[in-house]
């Protein structure tokens, strides 16, 4: 930043030229003395902006300066979100809004230091501003926050269990169904878009996502079983019909299934033989 003569950045000159215009002449004086004091003079100018009615020709002054003198916060809080795809320039912005908000609704009386108070509205409005509109497809506001939620807690079971925790202990942490954990976590995939130029992985072929469209997809087959098969879940008796979903949609191992039902790990292996080839049957019947 550019130093005026005697040591002062543009900042402080700019800050001091506020007090002295806003304050009166004692707080004025005191901004000034032996290089500034930022937070004292945001102290100073919340007591004056508290002061002032929104039609006062100082008003825009005093906030467009709170404004000025508070960015630091800002740019604080977008850098943790630096990771993400959007522009650093375009958080910034969205942060500020947080900012102009905090400004607005704070209160000195509180006894509480205007960083404190604001940080929670500036982060607040950044996740808002990545939660509405850095989903690829567009899902209902429920799920995005499960989704966020799933997140959260899943990493907090990961550390406590030393593994990956399983769909009911997931349901169980946030006080959800299983099925509505399945649900959240199925919704990911709506996050982000794969570009149609991207690399392809080993698993998924040759060549970019555009020259693979419209190519024959050997999975086909399958929706028409996974159709065939909800008539047969359905009319299978409750445990049979919860331990396929624990083994096949949970990815819960037959001993962590024995440990959730009840039962042991060779009688879920028993059932699970047992209800697999009724519904194989069911199937080739139906065929």
């Amino acid at each position: 930043m550019a130093e005026l003569e005697g040591g002062s950045s543009v900042s402080d000159a700019l800050f001091t030229g506020a007090a002295q215009r806003v304050l009166p002449a004692p707080r004025a004086a005191a901004a000034g003395e032996d290089g500034l004091d930022t937070r004292t003079l945001s102290r100073a100018l919340f007591l004056r902006f508290a002061e002032l009615s929104s039609g006062h020709p100082d008003y825009a002054y005093v906030r467009n300066t709170l404004i000025e003198l508070n960015l630091p916060l800002v740019r604080y809080a977008a850098a943790r979100f630096r990771s993400r795809n959007e522009p650093m320039e375009d958080i910034v912005q969205v942060g500020t809004i947080g900012l102009i908000k905090a400004i607005d609704r704070f209160d000195n009386d509180r006894g509480v230091e205007f960083p404190t108070f604001a940080m929670p509205t500036i982060i607040g409005e950044i996740k808002r501003f990545f939660r509405d509109t850095s989903w690829s497809v567009r899902v209902p506001r429920r799920l995005q926050e499960l989704r966020l939620a799933l997140t959260k807690a899943g990493d907090e079971l990961s550390q406590r269990l030393d593994r990956s925790p399983t769909v009911a202990e997931l349901a169980h942490c946030l006080g959800v169904t299983e099925e509505e954990v399945v649900e959240g976590l199925a919704v990911g995939n709506a996050y982000t878009a794969s570009s149609l130029d991207s690399t392809p992985t080993e698993e998924d072929g040759d060549g970019p996502l555009a020259e693979r469209l419209g190519y024959e997809d050997a999975a086909m087959e399958g929706v028409e079983y996974r159709e065939s098969l909800k008539p047969l879940l359905a009319r299978l008796p409750a445990r049979e019909r919860r331990i396929i979903m624990l083994r096949f949609f949970g990815n819960m191992t037959q001993s962590q299934i024995g440990d959730e039902i009840g039962i042991s790990q060779m009688h879920v292996s028993r059932l699970l033989t047992r209800t697999l080839a009724t519904l194989r049957e069911g199937l080739i019947s139906e065929g």
